[in-house]
């Protein structure tokens, strides 16, 4: 979180963060994190490590939450430490930034391709470059297995 600090929107630098939701503790439900997000104006930070220990995610200015159609801002983010951090911002070539329903959480999107995507009971992912981000895969492999997953939020 202290590298990312420096990536976020500066109205959000000095915030603080707390931990709304983690595998860890909150088990491994797609719907447990829905519940455990904050107000819908909070930006959320999804933080995740792969079984292969890779660790790589998002940023949304809004709340996760679920939604019949895209939603976020041109604000939103994704990231990895692979092995340096690399950010990948908004290109600006279509506003899919991020949806989810009880199956799926998808952020960023183009030509059916996702930058990362999550499945709902977060034991399985999936990372490819889109249009929106232009990002590289995320993890070393375009689908992945999760190992723990925490969303952040501001206090």
């Amino acid at each position: 979180v202290p590298q990312l600090g420096l990536q976020l929107p500066p109205r959000l630098t000095q915030q603080p963060w707390h931990l709304l939701y983690s595998t860890g503790r909150d088990g491994f439900s797609l719907r447990t994190l829905y519940r455990s997000g904050a107000r819908p104006d909070s930006p959320a930070l999804l933080l995740i490590r792969d079984t292969e220990a890779q660790a790589f995610g998002a940023f949304s200015a809004s709340a996760i939450r679920s939604s019949s159609g895209f939603y976020g801002t041109g604000e939103t983010f994704l990231f990895s430490f692979c092995p340096t951090l690399k950010v990948f911002r908004w290109t600006g070539r279509n506003d899919f930034f991020v949806k989810g329903d009880v199956n799926l959480l998808m952020i960023g999107g183009g030509s059916g391709r996702f930058g990362l995507w999550l499945d709902g009971d977060l034991h399985h992912g999936g990372s490819q470059p889109c249009e929106t981000f232009d990002n590289e895969t995320l993890s070393h492999r375009e689908e992945f297995s999760i190992q723990d997953l925490e969303m952040w939020g501001l206090a």
